[in-house]
């Protein structure tokens, strides 16, 4: 008897079971409703959950809690340079390895990995175009790409950017995301900053502008050259940005750093960043910069002076 019961009370619960499942129950469609892979971002900072297609429409910065979600270079390229108007530098331009290096795997293999997965050759792409219909010479870093370690390449296409932008008078802007220099190319790879930073040179020399955007995260050999070069230095909100680790720094001074350190606030708080907007106000804001920083023109003002002296020695 005790084994009818149990058998019975087993078997109603196996149809209880299967009757949940019928396609009949409309409450437990809508509970178990399938929902489609990327239609929903999840804030890593708040926890809420945002429609994609709003995220993006405001690129990218949580509309609960303003947390600026990384992004990458061809997002980036599209929330700032006017439609129709880009036109990229130097994409023939492969990275090689020259030491042979190698470490769990080698250093050959892992730029073709990383080149297939993600679809880059290197990790910052270059380029002419226009903010607001004032033309501008940009780079853009691409953290995807080997934590945007800086390389050879990224450092030729940086400085041949620079030159162009010289060359035609215009404005550079460098938005900066990246780990630093890549180990991988060795001295190679720390040369390139002082490549990038003679070109910066002679664009000040010419008495141009040029304004680096430090995003999430900007740290090592890039920051301790072209991102802290800049006449106007622009950071995202809480942004990481620093030299070294804070890991390092802590167990080198052998004491517990704030909270805050390394972030752009506290970079704004001493001097190192001039400004930090918000990135649904960056274009705009780039825009009004360079508006207010364009090159007059050498001719007229030469013209200009020449009559003035003229006019005075007359005078005397």
């Amino acid at each position: 008897m005790a084994n009818n019961e149990e058998s019975r009370g087993l078997k109603s619960l196996f149809d209880w079971f299967a009757n949940r499942r019928k396609p009949g129950s409309s409450s437990l469609e809508r509970q178990e409703r399938e929902i489609a892979d990327g239609l929903w971002h999840k804030c890593p900072k708040c926890g809420v959950l945002t429609y994609a297609k709003d995220l993006k429409a405001n690129q990218m910065v949580c509309v609960e809690c303003g947390h600026h979600n990384r992004v990458d270079s061809d997002e980036r390229i599209r929330q700032l340079i006017d439609a129709n108007t880009w036109k990229p530098l130097d994409e023939h331009l492969r990275p090689t390895d020259p030491l042979q290096f190698k470490d769990r795997k080698p250093y050959s293999d892992r730029l073709r990995e990383t080149q297939d997965k993600i679809g880059l050759i290197d990790a910052v792409k270059t380029g002419l175009g226009q903010i607001n219909g004032l033309p501008i010479a940009l780079g853009v870093m691409d953290f995807r790409f080997m934590g945007g370690s800086m390389g050879s390449v990224v450092g030729e296409k940086l400085t041949r950017l620079i030159e162009q932008a010289t060359q035609r008078r215009y404005p550079v802007v460098i938005v900066c995301t990246s780990g630093g220099a890549r180990m991988q190319e060795g001295m190679l790879s720390l040369m390139q900053m002082a490549k990038i930073s003679a070109a910066l040179q002679r664009h000040q020399d010419a008495r141009l502008l040029y304004i680096p955007i430090l995003a999430n995260p900007t740290t090592g050999g890039v920051t301790a050259s072209f991102a802290m070069l800049g006449d106007l230095i622009i950071a995202e909100p809480k942004a990481t940005i620093g030299f070294a680790g804070r890991r390092v720094i802590e167990q080198t001074l052998r004491e517990k750093l704030p909270e805050d350190f390394q972030t752009a606030e506290d970079l704004l708080k001493h001097g190192f960043v001039d400004e930090i907007v918000p990135r649904t106000q960056l274009k705009n804001t780039l825009a009004q910069l360079i508006a207010l920083h364009q090159p007059l023109p050498t001719a007229p003002n030469m013209v200009l002076w020449e009559s003035m002296s003229l006019s005075s020695t007359s005078v005397e």
